[in-house]
């Protein structure tokens, strides 16, 4: 953990990560939790990388709990997954597998949207309402996949097209990681839901030529939002090294 980073040899090291950041916290588990995050972000420490509790508690010069506490925060925010034999690693994620991921839902969730808007019920609706007002009131990335997918899948339910929706329901799972991930990088203040109102606006009026419009453009702006932040953090590399 103390050598630089195979993908970037002049990116900082841990250790110079923790000498930066370490002034600015008044308990160990932000301390912890803001050097990792800052170090996982910037593709300082790289996807794959074990993170061992014992050697970041050395290196931290914290025991080990607010160390745990930490990883548990970070893997709320996907940037880090526990496997087993191996403990906490740090998230692998690409641009190049997020686009593949956003071609996927582009060629799926149109499909699915139009079959299914015909047959919406108020039921139906008023469930997605809720899902865009319980998003504007949660503040805990591990549920904000759930209640994303929770309102998209509603409005997609009236397929009548098992197979699609499995489909669906599979890649948008997925898609809970770079969700967190994002918000986790760009900031609470990224969440919009404009979108989302204007899909249900034209569900409930029955347009399904803007209903595919505005998700179609919903799926392009997330897309076009990681493809930014990682040339972004792309260049931030190339300019140490």
């Amino acid at each position: 953990m103390t050598s630089p980073s195979p993908e970037n040899p002049a990116a900082p090291t841990l250790d110079a990560l923790i000498a930066r950041s370490k002034p600015r916290f008044r308990t160990a588990t932000e301390f912890v939790e803001f050097t990792l995050r800052d170090g996982i972000l910037s593709g300082a420490i790289p996807g794959g990388t074990p993170l061992r509790q014992e050697e970041l508690a050395q290196q931290f010069g914290v025991s080990r709990m607010p160390v745990r506490e930490a990883l548990r925060q970070l893997e709320s925010q996907a940037l880090i997954d526990f496997t087993p034999h191996k403990g906490a690693v740090v998230t692998s994620i690409s641009a190049a597998d997020a686009s593949d991921l956003f071609a996927v839902r582009m060629a799926l969730e149109p499909a699915a949207l139009r079959l299914s808007l015909p047959h919406l019920t108020q039921a139906d609706l008023l469930r997605a309402t809720d899902a865009i007002h319980d998003m504007d009131q949660e503040r805990d990335l591990a549920r904000m996949g759930d209640l994303n997918r929770r309102f998209h899948m509603t409005l997609y339910a009236q397929a009548n097209s098992p197979r699609l929706l499995a489909l669906v329901e599979q890649h948008m799972a997925v898609f809970d990681r770079y969700l967190r991930f994002e918000l986790s990088a760009l900031g609470w203040d990224h969440l919009k839901q404009d979108d989302h109102h204007a899909l249900l606006a034209a569900c409930a009026a029955q347009d399904i030529t803007t209903a595919e419009a505005v998700l179609i453009r919903h799926l392009a702006t997330a897309d076009q939002a990681l493809r930014e932040f990682f040339a972004r953090r792309q260049d931030k590399a190339g300019e140490t090294g």
